[in-house]
């Protein structure tokens, strides 16, 4: 069996945690940024963790993290 190509594109927006699952960046921060309030904008900058049922979709894309 040849080696299996990690998607680039889910490489570049998920990363794993120390027990294993994904870490991703919040949506909704490049750009019309004047209507949202300093504290939404505060709290985008957070990441946050992908949920369990897209957790398997992912892990597929990313057979080396």
């Amino acid at each position: 069996m040849p080696k299996m190509k990690t998607h680039r594109g889910a490489a570049k927006r998920f990363k794993a945690t120390g027990t294993g699952r994904l870490k991703r960046s919040k949506a909704y921060t490049s750009h019309i940024l004047t209507k949202k309030s300093p504290k939404r904008k505060r709290n985008l900058r957070h990441s946050g963790l992908v949920s369990k049922g897209d957790q398997t979709r992912i892990a597929r894309l990313l057979p080396y993290i």
